[in-house]
C-alpha cells in the first residue's frame, strides 16, 4: 500500500504530483490491469463439450443446406435446440 504524508508548506498539487509519481514507481497499475482480464484456461470438459456442440451443428447445418433450407432463422433455431 502506498502512502503518502503532506510535508510542511506543501501544496495539494505537489502532494498529488509526488502520489501519482510512487504509484507509477510502484508498478501498482500494470499487475491490477494484467489481473483484471485475465482469462481462465477451459477444463478438459468444456473444451469436449463446446467441440461436440459445434460438431452437431455443423451436421444440422450441412443437413438443412442439402435440402435447400438453410436461412439465419433456421440457424437461430438450431442452436436453440441443440442448446436444450
Amino acid at each position: 500500500m502506498i502512502e503518502v504524508k503532506k510535508k510542511d508548506r506543501e501544496s495539494s498539487e505537489s502532494l498529488i504530483r509526488r502520489f501519482s509519481r510512487r504509484v507509477q514507481q510502484s508498478g501498482v497499475l500494470p499487475q491490477a490491469r494484467k489481473s483484471r482480464f485475465r482469462i481462465e484456461k477451459k477444463t478438459r470438459r468444456e473444451v469436449r463439450q463446446g467441440a461436440m456442440y459445434k460438431e452437431k451443428v455443423r451436421k444440422v447445418v450441412s443437413k438443412l443446406k442439402k435440402m435447400g433450407k438453410f436461412d439465419d432463422q433456421n440457424f437461430k433455431n438450431v442452436k436453440k435446440k441443440l442448446v436444450k
